[in-house]
């Protein structure tokens, strides 16, 4: 294990790549495994394959920097970490969540990174909508975590 925690490196080139959905699914498994204050299990995970909807999200997210590019490098996978805001640690809980995430990928052979910038991202009048048509009012974004192969 501690090989693993020494080897993974934060992937910023992506090829077109999807990886497995047994692997999305481990991945997600390993967050919601995550420790989390009085085992609350406070966060929620939204998993984005469709270019679409990923490339909106990388949009808003770079509007957010005031830049035009892609905030995601390419990855053809985001999961995009959010936290009910009603228990006080959230974002600790959230960001243990995303810690499990990045690590569980690169025992999987799959590249990650951890992209800032998901609260502001879902904070604006767009991703506002789409907390809504997700049923996810009341939870804030906390980080994405982009995955594909390096």
């Amino acid at each position: 294990m501690l090989n693993l925690l020494k080897t993974r490196r934060s992937i910023r080139k992506y090829t077109d790549e999807m990886p497995q959905d047994e692997d999305i699914d481990r991945i997600v498994e390993a967050g919601l495994y995550a420790p989390s204050a009085r085992g609350r299990q406070c966060v929620k995970f939204v998993v984005i394959k469709n270019k679409e909807t990923r490339d909106q999200i990388a949009k808003l997210n770079a509007e957010v920097m005031g830049a035009q590019i892609d905030p995601f490098y390419g990855a053809p996978v985001v999961i995009v970490v959010f936290a009910d805001k009603e228990f006080p640690t959230y974002v600790k809980d959230g960001s243990l969540a995303i810690g499990n995430m990045l690590n569980e990928a690169h025992c999987l052979g799959l590249g990650s990174c951890w992209i800032d910038r998901a609260k502001e991202t879902f904070e604006s009048e767009e991703g506002k909508k789409l907390l809504e048509a997700w049923g996810l009012e009341g939870y804030e974004g906390i980080g994405n975590v982009i995955v594909g192969f390096a």
